[in-house]
C-alpha cells in the first residue's frame, strides 16, 4: 500500500482510507470490527469517521455509535498505535450535536471531548470540520451560491475564533492535525493566510467529494492541494455506489444504500444512469473491474492524498483491497476523460 504526506504534518497515511460512516446502521459492530482488522491487515492504516455517523439512515438514537464502535475496537484490542485515526465536528445545522450550533470556540473543545470519550483515546490525529458555518457547494448546491447567507468579517472572526481554539487543542495533545470538508477554494486559502499570519494550525486536508461521476474539484482546488501540499481526501470515489453498476437497469441490492435512500441524496437520475454505462463499457473496453477504475483513477490523480471508500461486507472491502495492484494506461486515461466531456456532472 503506498503511503503519502498528509499535508506538512509529518504523519503518513495509506492511499486507501477506511470510511466508517454505515458502522452502527448497515454495518453491524462484529463486522466493523473485522473491517477494521482486515483493512491494517491489507496496509491501510488511515480510518475516517465523524461525530454524527452513522448515516443511512442519520437519527438522534444512533448519532456518535461510529465513534463507540471504534472506541470498543481499540479498547478490546490495545491497538490504537496502528491507526492513523480522523474524525469531524459536525457544526451548523446538525440538530443531534449541540441543538445544531455552529463551530465556534466555545463548541471545540466540547465536540472533542465527546469524541475523545467515545473513541476511547487521548488524541485524535486529523480533526476536520464537516462543514463551513458560511455553507458548502457540496451536496448538490454547486450551482447555487447565495452570497447574502455570509459576512466577510464574521467569516475571517469565526476562521480566526476557530483556529485560536484548536491551537488550545493541539497544546493539550488532544488533536495532531487540521483538516478541512466540503470547503471551496477561497476558504481554503483563507484558513491557510491566517493560520500562517497567527502561527496556529495549517490546513493538512480537505475532504470533498471526488469520483468520475463528481469532478468540482479537479479545478481551482487541484492547484490549491498541489501548491499548498493541501491534499484530497475524496469521499464517495465510488460515487455512492453507482460506479459498481449493482444500480443499472433497475436493481436495488437488499441491504444497499438505495434501498434505505431512494433518492441517494440526490444523485438519482437519468444520466447518472447513462454516465455510468459509458464507465462500465469502458472498463470492459480495457479488461480492469469497474469498482478498481473508479478507485485507481482518484489515486492516480496528482493533487490526492487518500481515497475514501465505504464497504458494508467483508467480500467488498477484500475486493477493494486489490485496487493498489492496478494502474490504468494512457488511452483508458483518454476514454475516461472522453466520457466525462459527454456526461460532465450528471448529478
Amino acid at each position: 500500500m503506498k503511503m503519502n504526506p498528509l499535508g506538512r504534518t509529518g504523519i503518513q497515511v495509506s492511499e486507501l482510507c477506511l470510511g466508517t460512516m454505515t458502522f452502527g446502521t448497515q454495518t453491524d459492530e462484529p463486522t466493523a470490527h473485522a473491517q477494521i482488522e482486515m483493512a491494517l491487515a491489507g496496509g491501510i492504516n488511515f480510518v475516517d469517521a465523524a461525530e454524527m455517523y452513522p448515516v443511512n439512515p442519520i437519527s438522534a438514537e444512533t448519532t456518535g455509535l461510529t465513534e463507540t464502535i471504534i472506541g470498543n475496537w481499540f479498547a478490546k484490542t490495545g491497538r490504537r498505535n496502528e491507526v492513523v485515526l480522523a474524525t469531524k465536528h459536525s457544526g451548523a445545522g446538525f440538530k443531534n450535536a449541540r441543538d445544531g450550533a455552529p463551530i465556534s470556540s466555545k463548541t471545540i473543545p466540547e465536540a472533542i471531548e465527546g469524541s475523545l470519550r467515545r473513541l476511547q483515546t487521548d488524541h485524535i490525529d486529523l480533526y476536520q470540520f464537516h462543514w463551513p458555518n458560511r455553507g458548502s457547494y457540496m451536496f448538490r448546491q454547486n450551482w447555487h451560491f447565495d452570497p447574502s447567507k455570509q459576512s466577510y468579517a464574521d467569516t475571517m472572526a469565526h476562521m480566526e475564533d476557530s483556529l485560536e481554539a484548536l491551537q488550545k487543542q493541539v497544546e493539550k495533545g488532544n488533536i495532531r492535525a487540521f483538516g478541512l470538508s466540503n470547503e471551496s477554494a477561497w476558504g481554503t486559502s483563507q484558513w491557510l493566510r491566517i493560520a500562517e499570519e497567527k502561527g496556529w494550525p495549517r490546513v493538512a486536508s480537505i475532504q470533498n467529494e471526488y469520483s468520475l461521476l463528481c469532478r468540482l474539484y479537479d479545478t481551482d482546488l487541484a492547484e490549491l492541494s498541489v501548491n499548498e501540499d493541501v491534499g484530497l481526501l475524496a469521499f464517495s470515489p465510488l460515487g455512492a455506489g453507482f460506479l459498481t453498476g449493482k444500480y443499472q437497469h433497475g436493481s436495488v441490492p437488499g441491504g444497499s444504500r438505495m434501498s434505505i435512500v431512494e433518492n441517494m441524496g440526490g444523485r438519482k437520475s437519468e444520466r447518472v444512469f447513462d454516465a455510468v454505462d459509458a464507465y462500465l463499457a469502458i472498463a470492459q473496453r480495457h479488461e480492469v473491474d469497474p469498482v478498481h477504475m473508479a478507485l485507481v483513477f482518484t489515486l492516480q490523480r496528482p493533487f490526492m492524498c487518500a481515497s475514501i471508500f465505504g464497504a458494508t461486507t467483508l467480500e467488498q472491502l477484500e475486493h477493494i483491497l486489490t485496487t493498489p495492484e492496478v494502474t490504468l494506461s494512457e488511452d483508458c486515461l483518454k476514454d475516461i476523460d472522453d466520457a466525462h466531456r459527454l456526461h460532465p456532472m450528471p448529478y
